[in-house]
């Protein structure tokens, strides 16, 4: 007589569900992309034990058992950031996962706790075929769980970066801001010298200058309300701002050129020195919103 497949503990709570045998995260019946293990594991924790708290050192005890040698801290605050991104939530203003001081983390929302007795191993395999994953051999499932970042190497993951103070992260996201509307101000202040700078390209002089005036007037209500909400600590403000990433990134890049229209003054050198620095500056405001993260999931 054969033995009965394991349980699947599948638990809805809001839009989203999560099956802790795969360990899958699902949006309105979509799979999201996939939770690293160790943040998959916190949240089964928490869902087990809705409107309880779950102590940090649980959770040390269940992810690192005794000789495991690793920065704890920093691993769970990251697992716990990687959650809170992946639901949308925020440490300041939670709906799902509430930081307890001092203590550990509690689940808020409420809670709904199916189980299914038939998930045997040959029905399971066959509807990961039916979905298109490949459980087996571990490829395809991982392309379809990795996320838009993760392609981009280039781009910093929260697990990557140290936390930050978050005052620290307010001055800072603040004086670029502020430095990005003090580009705009300037240029519209002098738009007839500006006219004379851009004279030299002839024909592409007018195309030049509306640019000019139009990601101006764009991009000065944009950093008012980034100033604005850094300041006021706007509640998900770094998942906002990763929407915002590639319409701010093309932005960035075009005002990085900002030195070349005082040139004269400040000669070619200086000018192609400050448009390099300006080139980093977009990746900069990612990172900072992203550390100063990964000091609130703590």
């Amino acid at each position: 007589m054969s033995e009965p497949g394991p349980q699947t503990h599948i638990f809805r709570f809001g839009v989203y569900e999560f099956d802790t045998q795969r360990g899958e995260l699902r949006k309105d019946g979509r799979t999201e992309p996939r939770l690293r293990d160790q943040a998959a594991q916190v949240l089964s924790m928490l869902l087990q034990r809705p409107r309880e708290v779950v102590t940090r050192d649980e959770l040390r005890k269940r992810l690192w058992p005794s000789g495991t040698f690793v920065d704890f801290d920093h691993a769970l605050n990251t697992a716990i950031n990687q959650l809170r991104n992946s639901l949308g939530d925020s440490a300041i203003n939670p709906r799902f996962i509430q930081t307890v001081p001092r203590r550990g983390y509690r689940f808020i929302a409420p809670v709904e706790a199916s189980v299914d007795h038939s998930a045997a191993p040959k029905s399971a395999r066959r509807t990961e075929q039916i979905n298109g994953s490949s459980a087996l051999t571990g490829s395809a499932d991982s392309q379809e769980a990795t996320s838009p970042a993760d392609r981009l190497s280039i781009l910093s993951d929260p697990s990557d970066l140290p936390p930050l103070p978050g005052h620290v992260v307010r001055i800072l996201f603040s004086l670029i801001q502020a430095t990005y509307l003090a580009f705009y101000i300037v240029s519209l202040g002098r738009l007839s010298t500006l006219s004379e700078i851009l004279a030299v390209g002839q024909n592409l002089a007018h195309v030049l200058l509306v640019m000019v005036i139009l990601t101006a007037a764009v991009g000065i209500p944009t950093r008012l309300y980034l100033l604005a909400a850094i300041v006021f600590n706007y509640r998900g403000l770094s998942r906002k701002f990763q929407k915002l990433f590639p319409f701010l990134l093309a932005l960035d890049e075009l005002w990085a050129l900002a030195p070349f229209l005082i040139v004269q003054q400040i000669g070619a050198g200086l000018a192609l020195a400050a448009t390099a620095a300006l080139l980093y500056l977009p990746f900069s405001q990612r990172s900072l919103l992203l550390m100063g993260s990964v000091r609130e999931a703590n």
